[in-house]
């Protein structure tokens, strides 16, 4: 190769970033920019970015080729695209130190409370944590039966919508503390951080377009799950509140980054560092939840909810399905990345049962 031609790599690379696949080490850079090295016996600096550590490590001949051959000839398909194409696939693995069983042995120990699935045959599924007796806390077997649950509406082909709520009229206080407790090093709460955000990343990625319903108080962990939600709905007395400064801590479910994506930077920061608590008067005004709603008892707002959430799934699952998946794709991915699975997901309903029908519908009309 020459140099000339690496040059051109190096270009090419300028405009291209990709993640390191999950079989590398864990802690490396997540991207990288490539740029000309004024050095003569370089031909490109590639810098690492790493939360420990920031070098250039200078490129030559051979290595730049096989970097850029790898990069470029998978820059098709990468590793956050084919974790969204692939049901059931989570960030971490053991690559990244995390052990899956181990972390389900030590969350049996802590019974209590029970997550409850019901799936209506209008393809909506309502999704509830049940715990009234501890404000609806997570424990840790409750942790256990999200992931379970979130792997049936991943197998779920007919659902189209999710409602996701807690018993007697709260959200959710977030963590059972016994289970807080008696997991107190830096590995038990990294361990617990990769295993809720595997959960609640599968649970962002399902094919259904998800509502979480707040009533009294979301708190801590409670307020991270209505993150990972696509929309949130808020009765007048409800609140929700990042209390995790307060507790010394910062959010490990991935709330922060998802709050991020939600309300812009500067509006998460003031929220998180101020563990502000956003009633519903003011999450309406930061742009937190799309309506508050006009009842606050229990069966009624549930009622409330469901009627909006069915403006936004009427039609086959298989549109409302596919409609999910592009939407996450443009917000997960790089343009090219997404509009190559937008044009995979046309292939899955173009031609098929409801295209022609509303196609030949259309055509009535016009006569």
């Amino acid at each position: 190769m020459s140099e000339d031609s690496s040059l051109s790599l190096c270009n090419r690379l300028q405009r291209f970033s990709t993640r390191i696949p999950s079989g590398d080490p864990p802690g490396l850079s997540c991207a990288f920019r490539v740029r000309p090295s004024r050095r003569p016996t370089a031909l490109c600096w590639v810098w690492g970015r790493s939360a420990e550590r920031r070098e250039a490590v200078p490129c030559r001949g051979r290595t730049l080729r096989e970097m850029a051959k790898n990069l470029l000839t998978t820059s098709s398909l990468s590793v956050r695209t084919k974790l969204l194409h692939q049901t059931g696939v989570s960030l971490y693995n053991t690559s990244h130190g995390f052990h899956e069983e181990e972390v389900k042995k030590k969350l049996q120990q802590f019974p209590g409370g029970s997550i409850d699935l019901q799936k209506e045959d209008s393809g909506i599924g309502i999704l509830t944590l049940n715990n009234p007796s501890k404000m609806n806390a997570f424990s840790g077997v409750m942790m256990l039966q999200l992931l379970e649950k979130v792997i049936e509406l991943e197998n779920w082909t007919e659902g189209k919508g999710l409602i996701v709520r807690g018993a007697k009229n709260t959200f959710s206080s977030g963590s059972d503390l016994n289970a807080v407790k008696s997991l107190g090093t830096p590995e038990d709460g990294m361990a617990l951080c990769m295993f809720m955000q595997n959960t609640l990343t599968r649970f962002m990625r399902l094919p259904l377009i998800s509502v979480a319903l707040i009533q009294g108080r979301a708190l801590g962990g409670g307020a991270e799950f209505t993150t990972a939600c696509d929309f949130r709905l808020m009765t007048a007395e409800s609140e929700i509140r990042f209390v995790h400064k307060e507790m010394g801590i910062i959010p490990s479910w991935g709330g922060a980054a998802r709050l991020v994506e939600i309300i812009g930077s500067r509006q998460a920061l003031k929220v998180l560092s101020g563990a502000l608590k956003l009633d519903s008067k003011k999450a309406l005004n930061i742009g937190m939840v799309e309506e508050v709603l006009q009842s606050s008892d229990e069966t009624a707002c549930l009622g409330e909810a469901q009627e909006w959430l069915k403006q936004f799934i009427r039609g086959p699952p298989e549109v409302i399905r596919a409609l999910k998946r592009s939407v996450s794709s443009g917000k997960e991915l790089c343009l090219e990345e997404a509009l190559q699975t937008e044009k995979d997901l046309v292939g899955t309903v173009w031609g098929g049962p409801a295209n022609k029908e509303a196609i030949a519908r259309k055509g009535k009309f016009n006569k």
